[in-house]
């Protein structure tokens, strides 16, 4: 170690240093006015060059030499002494803390050199007296996206929640928000709740987890623990909420009690019990009845209630209890979850679509279909006499076809097939909401062999949405075993289809028969309606058939 006096100009920057963003204006005019007032108190430390140079490089100090240069010394002060093992990168960064607070950004990035130089995370928090836990929050910043980690370093941070959020999701969808939420010129602040609000993901925590890890291992949840969380709770999470509810369904499937019921909840978030069910607040009786139920966070509820009593039935009737006659059904976990029945609904209006443009449909049953698909439950055509021409805007582009140069309706059989499958292809859907046609697409689909156009389903988005018997019953007709975890089983599958094809039963175009016939009975007109036709004595005695009545004739001599 060694005390010389040198030309502040003539030292040259450390590449390695560990402050890279500028410190702040005020603070740089602080130390200014110090060194103008009484020089540079605490010398900076060099090291000499080691590529053969005869100059020093700095390895603290950095600050101190440009507000030298900047007060107009022609001389200064530095201690020289030997490159340490790590290249000085421990004192530089334990000495320049100490001078003023690096940001998170310029902290992480010389954390991850020392660690990339042999420093161990233990090591690191006793040398810079911060917790492990500190120095792992800290080194999450590897997992944002550069662009942002630039932006950051020049003093626009986010929040600890936020950056929890955007270092939580994965690059892919970091680059993808930040192309729609970067800073520009006229606007260089980022709105950092927009980003996290973008890249936020419902977390289901261990804490609320029911179930062991037996069926976190067959579910194959992997819990990531949350660094920005109190240090003095479990801060495990897993964003796989389908696997997570299926292992809290399936735990309470294997601990109901004995009277129990698995209940669904409201859409504002309250248990639905049985018809004519009395909730019980106070101590359950053993004739009361147990439902458990998963709140909006995934946790396990329970509450007691009972069933009225059966009114007493007259003399030499059997007597009964009605506590005891009641029969309370548990609801197990569907085959297929709510996302499964869209993910099913985009499949089937695909595979739909494609059958409509490409299968063999004779002419018959396409104009068949053609009246089939304004059955439809998501079926409204105005007619424009209110001046609303809003719906029904598509089907013009298909008549236009029917007309030829000259604005004559005039067209062949071909036109006239191709403008009929594109109406059936803008009408008919099987997608789940208000887009949906309902049980008469799955006829139109039945009737033209969508069947044979459904993708293959056997992919690792569509199976997870499966419970774990729906999943080992796909398993029929193939080589692959169930295995002891869902995950694996899943696996197999996903392996096994990966050349194959996968169709599951609950997506074919198969309507059921009783909703079928409910259907029928509902839309079906019958000859005589009561409220449609007139008395005769109300008409002066006069029989006269229904308006309708004429019109349904009218059709019919037309079509003969």
């Amino acid at each position: 170690m060694e005390l010389k006096f040198v030309d502040p100009r003539s030292l040259k920057d450390n590449p390695d240093k560990a402050r890279r963003s500028k410190s702040s204006p005020q603070a740089d005019a602080l130390l200014l006015a110090t060194i103008k007032a009484v020089g540079i108190v605490q010398p900076p430390v060099v090291a000499a060059e080691s590529d053969g140079g005869n100059g020093f490089v700095l390895d603290e100090g950095h600050r101190r030499v440009k507000q030298a240069i900047a007060a107009g010394l022609e001389e200064i002060a530095v201690l020289v002494v030997p490159r340490a093992e790590d290249g000085g990168a421990m004192r530089s960064l334990v000495t320049t803390i100490a001078h003023e607070q690096l940001n998170p950004v310029d902290q992480w990035r010389a954390i991850e050199r020392l660690v990339a130089l042999g420093w161990t995370e233990e090591a690191i928090g006793i040398a810079l007296a911060q917790s492990v836990r500190q120095i792992k929050k800290l080194r999450l910043l590897a997992n944002v996206l550069p662009a942002m980690l630039d932006h950051m370093a020049k003093g626009d941070i986010p929040d600890e929640r936020q950056l929890r959020t955007i270092a939580a999701a994965s690059l892919e969808d970091q680059k993808e928000v930040w192309k729609a939420n970067k800073p520009s010129k006229g606007d260089p602040q980022v709105s950092w709740w927009s980003v996290a609000n973008a890249l936020a993901k419902t977390r289901m925590y261990a804490r609320d987890a029911s179930f062991g890890d037996d069926l976190a291992q067959a579910y194959g949840i992997a819990w990531v623990e949350d660094l920005f969380a109190p240090a003095d709770q479990d801060s495990r999470y897993t964003t796989d909420v389908e696997a997570f509810l299926g292992a809290q369904q399936e735990w309470m499937t294997q601990n109901l009690p004995k009277k129990g019921v698995i209940a669904e909840v409201s859409n504002y978030g309250e248990v639905k019990l049985p018809p004519k069910a009395e909730r019980v607040y106070g101590t359950p009786k053993k004739s009361d009845h147990t439902a458990m139920y998963l709140d909006r966070e995934g946790k396990v509820k329970t509450v007691h209630f009972r069933m009225p009593e059966a009114k007493k039935k007259a003399k030499g009737s059997e007597a009964g209890d009605a506590a005891n006659d009641t029969i309370v059904v548990s609801k197990p976990r569907p085959d297929v979850t709510r996302k499964g029945i869209e993910m099913i609904g985009d499949l089937r209006t695909d595979a739909l679509h494609e059958a409509l443009s490409r299968a063999p449909i004779e002419d018959d049953t396409l104009l068949a279909l053609l009246v089939l698909a304004f059955a439809g439950q998501n079926v409204r055509v105005d007619s424009g006499a209110g001046g609303d021409f809003r719906f029904g805007g598509r089907f013009g582009r298909h008549a236009a076809a029917l007309f030829d140069a000259e604005g004559k309706f005039a067209f062949d059989t071909d036109t006239l097939r191709i403008a009929a499958r594109g109406v059936l292809i803008d009408v008919l859907s099987c997608r789940e909401g208000i887009s949906k046609s309902g049980i008469v697409a799955l006829v139109a689909g039945g009737t033209i062999g969508a069947d044979g156009f459904l993708a293959n389903m056997g992919t690792e988005d569509f199976l997870s949405c499966l419970s774990r018997p729906a999943l080992e019953g796909s398993c029929a007709d193939t080589p692959v075993l169930p295995r002891a975890r869902v995950k694996d089983t899943r696996a197999a599958l996903v392996e096994h289809f990966k050349e194959g094809h996968f169709v599951h039963p609950a997506a074919l175009f198969a309507p059921d028969a009783t909703s079928l016939a409910e259907w029928l009975a509902k839309s079906a007109v019958t000859e005589v309606e009561d409220d449609d036709v007139p008395d005769a004595e109300d008409v002066g005695g006069e029989e006269q058939a229904p308006e309708d009545h004429e019109i349904e004739e009218g059709y019919r001599e037309a079509a003969e």
